[in-house]
């Protein structure tokens, strides 16, 4: 009886463990920022050669884009949070919260690898900074939308300014990452999103 088993493919196998690769590629984005990491700094940081991070990557944009969605795939998403409060002032105050906790992690770099990673960078990459521009402005668009649900319900008062609220929470993230890379401590940050609470209106 003839065998129908198929033949083994023979080939290299991987020259490192793809999943730690981006873990530190990840790291390496979220402390120097997309263009200020050269393919130097990957293949060093990661042990390989460059033609293993094209083979396994694609290209550096291709990785950083990859490192992105790692990134975000940490505990629950923002949106996520916002749809699971009880409340839009709840969400509110967990994202600020907890972004004060994840901005000063022990062993991750301070601040939001999606705020400080592309901030200024070439017209090369000006794809790069829109599609992290595109996320927080959908974390923005999905808080102000609840707030607008909670003023069309009742729940909030009829002069709730959703936009002003849903921006002002997004300003306090965003510039809690930048306090975070200079330097500030989690309590300082947490006692800056508790008194940011203040410019909510009383339901």
């Amino acid at each position: 009886m003839e065998s129908h088993t198929e033949p083994r493919r023979i080939g290299r196998p991987p020259s490192f463990d793809r999943a730690v690769a981006l873990e530190q590629a990840m790291l390496l984005f979220w402390r120097h920022g997309y263009e200020a990491t050269s393919l130097s700094d990957l293949t060093r940081a990661l042990g390989v050669t460059a033609p293993s991070i094209y083979s396994a990557f694609g290209n550096k944009k291709a990785l950083f884009l990859e490192a992105v969605s790692l990134y975000l795939s940490g505990g629950s998403s923002p949106t996520a949070i916002i749809d699971a409060a009880p409340s839009a002032r709840d969400a509110a105050q967990v994202l600020m919260e907890g972004a004060a906790i994840a901005y000063t992690g022990e062993e991750t770099p301070p601040g939001c690898m999606l705020a400080t990673s592309a901030i200024s960078v070439s017209a090369e990459a000006a794809d790069v900074q829109a599609h992290l521009s595109a996320i927080r402005n959908g974390v923005e668009a999905h808080l102000r939308a609840r707030i607008q649900a909670e003023v069309a319900d009742g729940t909030l008062p009829p002069y709730t300014d959703a936009e002003i609220l849903a921006a002002h929470t997004t300003a306090i993230i965003q510039g809690s990452s930048t306090l975070a890379r200079d330097g500030a401590s989690r309590d300082k940050l947490l006692r800056i999103a508790r008194s940011a609470m203040t410019a909510w209106p009383q339901s």
